[in-house]
């Protein structure tokens, strides 16, 4: 027997593994399949905290508060005040805890901020790619003596008891074993039958997630007793190119450029987030919208792997003149031309912003452009848990022996699509994470 599996090889599983065997646990950490890559793999992997070190060595000094207090703000306090405070206080933790005790490579980001964001608290590795972030997390499981890994293994159900756990898998006749049992399967972004039930409004959209999100560590929750909260809100994203099928960081629009449809018109206000701008973008003509910048911006562009690997899928066009511009992007040129003409008039000071932005420049050439739609990344409803991630009963009480995680767990983005600030979901896989596996190695009698 185990002392504890972990169902899930992402941020929140890794994590939760790495923390539980860290206080001598001996962990069982199983995963569907990591060829197919977590949302972790999949993200920018931007970590948000308030009060590291390192963000304190580049000279911002801000609190926990101030972190919870932007959360709070963006979801217009529909989050759970006490979790929400609580996943900021320990997250600076956790950052300098994969630094020092993981060997994670995390390098300070301050480039740019995201909408809803006051101040710089981004935490990424050199590439700002997840991909690099999860090699690093996997890399340390890998080399712990008390973790073991089955890849490619899909489990099947789970049993509950006062004194174990039993997991069933695929192609093993007898449950596996455990102690504790922690749920860090992601959400339900790749089922689109709980999609059309749950987030009704963005069940069109592509799904740019893991295909392993189906939603089943959230339903073994429910067959066991336990509560779920804002199952209705999730991550979108505005910014994914059509022809690289990669995402492009929306810094392209928030640092000086601007989007439009194919009759080259802005809509809608860009200083939203691009969680809530998907539906904005996916309301378009075809769904479809351009990001549109300049060089300077261009090369702000180049410090994320997944821009370079757009550009070298010719995703990214450029040309001297907005009529040259929109005639490779397939977009009206007068309509794109005149836009042009009324943000650099903006940008210059000349007259206010139709959208009623505060620009600070006008754009020069040359010019670039991206064909861009709007796309759900995960769900952020989940589960309910207390402070450790212990699963919990419609009464509070905790179920026995269950933990969950990540997009598992009810998130802090309230509900719908507006609540979600960037980073909130690895901030939840990684506080839950660390909380849930250092509580189950602790617990263990």
């Amino acid at each position: 027997m185990m002392d504890i599996i972990v169902v899930g090889g992402g941020a929140c599983g890794l994590t939760a593994a790495l923390a539980a065997a860290q206080h001598g646990a001996r962990v069982m950490l199983i995963e569907k399949s990591f060829e197919s890559r977590s949302n972790t793999a999949r993200s920018s992997g931007m970590i948000p905290a308030a009060g590291t070190r390192f963000q304190k060595a580049a000279g911002v000094e801000e609190t926990p508060e101030d972190f919870a207090n932007d959360i709070l703000n963006k979801n217009r306090h529909k989050s759970d005040p006490a979790i929400t405070r609580h996943m900021t206080n320990i997250i600076p933790e956790v950052v300098e805890w994969l630094v020092d005790e993981c060997s994670v490579t995390l390098e300070f980001v301050e480039d740019f901020t995201y909408p809803g964001h006051s101040t710089y608290r981004m935490h990424a590795p050199p590439t700002s790619t997840g991909a690099d972030l999860h090699t690093d997390l996997l890399r340390a499981a890998e080399a712990h003596d008390n973790i073991t890994i089955m890849d490619n293994t899909a489990v099947t159900g789970v049993k509950l008891s006062d004194d174990e756990v039993a997991v069933s898998v695929d192609n093993v006749d007898a449950s596996l074993m455990g102690k504790k049992l922690i749920l860090a399967t992601n959400g339900f972004g790749a089922n689109s039958d709980m999609v059309r039930e749950f987030t009704p409004d963005i069940a069109s959209a592509m799904y740019f997630g893991s295909p392993g999100n189906t939603g089943e560590g959230i339903a073994w929750g429910i067959e066991n007793g336990a509560a779920t909260a804002y199952m209705d809100a999730y991550q979108g994203h505005n910014s994914v190119s059509t022809q690289a099928n990669e995402l492009i960081s929306y810094a392209m629009v928030t640092e000086g450029g601007f989007q439009v449809n194919k009759h080259g018109q802005r809509f809608g206000t860009e200083d939203q987030g691009y969680s809530e701008r998907s539906l904005e973008v996916l309301a378009q003509p075809d769904g479809i919208a351009w990001d549109i910048y300049d060089e300077k911006i261009h090369r702000l562009g180049l410090t994320f792997e997944k821009y370079q690997v757009a550009m070298q899928a010719a995703a990214i066009i450029s040309a001297e003149t907005p009529e040259a511009l929109a005639e490779q992007l397939g977009i009206d040129a007068h309509g794109l031309t005149q836009t042009m003409t009324a943000f650099n008039a903006a940008g210059c000071g000349e007259a206010a912003d139709e959208q009623g932005r505060a620009l600070s420049r006008p754009l020069e050439p040359p010019y670039y452009g991206v064909k861009v739609t709007g796309a759900l990344f995960h769900t952020q409803g989940g589960l309910v848990v207390d402070e450790v991630g212990r699963v919990l009963h419609n009464d509070g009480t905790p179920i026995p022996n269950l933990y969950a995680g990540g997009g598992t767990a009810a998130g802090v983005s309230g509900h719908g699509a507006a609540g979600y600030l960037s980073g909130n979901g690895l901030l939840t896989a990684f506080v839950y994470g660390y909380l849930a596996g250092r509580h189950a190695a602790q617990s263990i009698t």
